[in-house]
């Protein structure tokens, strides 16, 4: 046979396969479309929302740490230095920066903090207490770049013009805190209502210089106390925001005696025009690395999340492979049963002169028919309803607010595989009946 011949052979099958898949299609039962389209929404929806809730849960992470702790880039101190030298140099440089949209320094010192010594239930017992890190901190500032204030739960925001007030991380307080097996939480600890906070130092080196993070006292520092009213409280998925205290820096450096203008870290945002790379690139130009340990809000990232995401993508993609797998199992099964309840009627296409490759060719179509349809439903739902949702109301997890991550790309491959799964969970099923005797189909035998 010359290759016009089977060319022309091809056409023709396709052609009579294309009039066979329409007109099952139209003519099928109702119901077996609406449930092989309805598996293929199913599995596609599978395949993508899993994945991109896992996903999301660690990017919502990664969004809280940006917005409420390291900005997008963040100054830290060198390796085994306590705190980031020529910091008032550095301040002048940001001002003097035009893509510097808002920076906040912040200073770390430790502290004991002491409640329930005025109001207990049993005053046999002690006051309690706890050791935590506090912020040292310029409210007007702080705010503008982490928007600190909408995350107080309970009381008010600190204010430059006001001494004498603290906030308190909701971690620290057994009202709010879920990890009471760890440390004791404070329970007398209300707005309004005093605390006592003894400095016992700064912290250094911190906690990326040295493994384990081990706290120095200050001797200069350590011992001096003083009382605070609670003004209000943090409730933040960011551990370092919500299991630490912030103060001003006034009433810290007036209590303290501290004269020091070094601070341990800097959180600097940029404009929306550049990428956090580039305006890495444009602050190292300034010599600022030289003196201080700089990294964008993806690089200062910690490691344990990193490890999270990748686990979690691992296993979003594991559950949509054996989605994948039992819906085309579940695909097969259907067609195989709807091309069997019909075999008398392929027996006599066959005998009528219809070539096998038609019938074959009608049920491949179908599949493709099928699957888009399914796939179509499938992205309206997921780009029309989940991901607008879902960002507007993000699932409540314990680490962070998890939103649904669904880029294109990876979007498109998944429905590509599904696609091509589903082509051949239709085509198969046909080719089985089609192999038959044609005269054993046309009997049922």
């Amino acid at each position: 046979m010359s290759l016009l011949n089977l060319y022309k052979n091809n056409i023709k099958s396709f052609k009579v396969g294309k009039f066979l898949a329409i007109r099952q299609i139209r003519h099928g039962n109702i119901w077996i479309s609406i449930l092989i389209i309805t598996i293929l929404t199913l599995t596609f929806l599978s395949l993508v929302v899993v994945p991109g809730i896992l996903i999301g849960l660690t990017k919502g992470s990664f969004q809280q740490q940006r917005e409420q702790l390291t900005g997008d880039l963040y100054i830290t101190t060198k390796q085994y230095k306590d705190s980031i030298e020529n910091t008032q140099d550095i301040k002048r440089i940001l001002d003097t920066i035009p893509e510097v949209s808002s920076y906040s320094i912040r200073y770390k010192t430790g502290v004991k903090v002491t409640s329930g010594y005025i109001k207990r239930d049993d005053f046999t017992n002690d006051a309690e207490n706890i050791s935590i890190s506090a912020f040292v901190i310029n409210p007007e500032k702080e705010d503008k770049t982490t928007s600190i204030s909408n995350f107080i739960k309970e009381g008010e925001m600190l204010s430059s013009d006001e001494s004498g007030y603290v906030l308190i991380g909701s971690t620290l307080l057994k009202k709010y805190s879920k990890f009471s097996d760890l440390f004791d939480p404070l329970e007398y600890v209300n707005i309004g209502e005093p605390v006592r906070l003894t400095f016992t130092g700064e912290n250094r080196p911190s906690a990326d210089s040295k493994k384990g993070g081990i706290d120095v006292p200050d001797s200069i520092n350590e011992g001096k106390t003083s009382e605070f009213i609670v003004k209000g409280i943090i409730n933040s998925k960011v551990g370092d925001v919500s299991s630490s205290i912030f103060i001003t820096e006034q009433d810290y450096r007036h209590i303290t005696g501290k004269r020091s203008l070094q601070a341990q870290e800097i959180a600097v945002n940029h404009i929306d025009s550049i990428s956090d790379k580039e305006f890495k690139k444009i602050i190292s130009i300034y010599g600022i690395s030289d003196y201080a340990k700089i990294r964008t809000a993806e690089e200062a990232i910690p490691k344990f999340l990193s490890d999270v995401q990748r686990t979690f993508s691992i296993l979003g993609n594991l559950i949509g492979f054996v989605g994948l797998i039992v819906s085309s199992i579940t695909v097969f099964i259907v067609i195989y049963i709807n091309a069997l309840t019909r075999r008398k009627f392929i027996g006599i296409l066959k005998g009528i002169g219809i070539s096998g490759a038609s019938i074959e060719i009608s049920y491949f179509l179908q599949s493709i028919f099928y699957a888009i349809i399914g796939i179509g439903i499938g992205i309206l739902i997921l780009y029309g309803i989940l991901v607008p949702f879902l960002a507007q109301n993000p699932i409540d997890f314990p680490m962070s607010d998890g939103v649904l991550i669904a880029d294109l790309w990876p979007t498109i491959f998944r429905a590509l595989i599904l696609l091509i799964v589903t082509m051949l969970a239709g085509f198969l099923p046909a080719k089985i009946i089609v192999k038959k005797n044609t005269l054993d189909s046309i009997l049922q035998r």
